[in-house]
């Protein structure tokens, strides 16, 4: 298959392009510089510039760009170039797509995703068919999903990606957390009840590369593993992984003290289950945090 990937430099992008070249397919890379030659497309998201004819070559789109939802505090100015990072991404590759001819346009969209889609749901399990919840992620969320309407109504199957957080050591929600938890002050987050949207790498690797190849799976999909903790067991695992005690828990104000708004988005409770996947015949490979956390922290 021959794949072009936005955002093909990022934390996933890394590698879900060494994961898809690796197993047969052709991979390009869309890039926000002047290309280098073969494999790399230029763009310009913000003013709406992709070439159509560069598209025209490829299968499948898989759209991965976003700026980092943790690497800065959330002022307005910053909640702004989320929106835009991944509104204007979105929007730019689905108009492309719509504007080429049915029978010379990739025939899929990949459109990368969040799981605070739902809100906090609290003790609630939500899935695919469950209706949208409230709060500044999940208004986002929305926005980045309507944005693809373009090719969903010129006949393109769009898959929306609601992703839960993909465990790795070098990035997401584990790479903050790894130098307070090995100096054995990590702890779980306010009360720890809420339960922890996460998913391993390997299966968040291994549901992309599942829903290129089913051309049946469109819309909305969870990828999210089927067994979801709360943070405070998600918290006494990672510290059993690294060999380290769990006795410091990080207070709510705290938080709100060092995150500002994130705060909220970080305490907030999503239970989701992964409807769609399972019912589309999809396996997965670590569906248990502990497994999941040891892969993630050994990189396998």
């Amino acid at each position: 298959m021959r794949v072009l990937i936005s955002g093909a430099s990022g934390f996933l992008g890394r590698r879900l392009t060494r994961w898809l070249t690796e197993n047969g397919h052709q991979v390009t890379r869309l890039v926000r510089r002047p290309d280098a030659g073969p494999g790399e497309i230029s763009w310009d998201p913000a003013s709406g510039m992709l070439d159509r004819a560069a598209l025209a070559p490829h299968d499948a789109v898989v759209n991965l760009s976003g700026a980092n939802i943790g690497d800065h505090r959330w002022t307005d100015r910053y909640k702004q170039v989320l929106i835009s990072s991944r509104v204007d991404s979105t929007g730019t590759l689905a108009r492309t797509l719509a504007a080429l001819p049915a029978g010379e346009r990739p025939g899929t969209l990949v459109n990368a995703g969040g799981i605070n889609w739902y809100g906090d749901t609290g003790d609630t399990t939500v899935d695919e068919q469950s209706p949208p919840g409230t709060g500044f992620l999940a208004d986002l969320c929305k926005l980045w999903e309507a944005a693809t309407a373009p090719a969903e109504e010129a006949g393109v199957r769009v898959v929306r990606l609601r992703s839960g957080t993909p465990l790795h050591r070098d990035g997401g929600y584990l790479k903050p957390q790894m130098l307070p938890f090995r100096l054995g002050v990590g702890g779980k987050l306010g009360n720890g009840r809420q339960w922890m949207p996460w998913v391993s790498m390997v299966d968040w690797l291994l549901a992309v590369s599942f829903v290129l190849d089913h051309d049946g799976v469109a819309g909305p999909v969870n990828v999210i593993s089927p067994e979801q903790v709360r943070n405070a067991e998600f918290t006494k695992e990672f510290g059993a992984a690294l060999h380290r005690p769990v006795i410091m828990p990080i207070p709510a104000f705290a938080l709100r003290v060092a995150l500002g708004g994130l705060s909220t988005e970080a305490l907030a409770s999503i239970r989701a289950y992964p409807s769609v996947l399972l019912d589309a015949g999809f396996t997965f490979r670590q569906p248990g945090v502990r497994a999941a956390l040891e892969a993630a922290l050994h990189d396998r």
